[in-house]
């Protein structure tokens, strides 16, 4: 399954590798890729191991806002 976050605080390369790290690690989640010019990310994530609201969580852990 795909999915498209927006998360707001995104700037720069290291924010980049921070909220695709913090993704990445989730299991269940195969792919996260951060634009930061359009302030999102897109997931490719197995639905039966994860869901959007512990992406979320692991996001905001990392300091940025997620917008549903």
């Amino acid at each position: 399954m795909e999915k498209t976050l927006n998360v707001q605080g995104m700037s720069c390369g290291h924010c980049k590798m921070s909220v695709e790290g913090a993704l990445n690690k989730l299991d269940g989640v195969s792919k996260a890729e951060v634009n930061l010019d359009a302030a999102s990310v897109d997931v490719t994530f197995d639905d039966s191991k994860v869901n959007v609201a512990v992406m979320k969580e692991a996001i905001e852990e990392q300091g940025y806002d997620v917008e549903a």
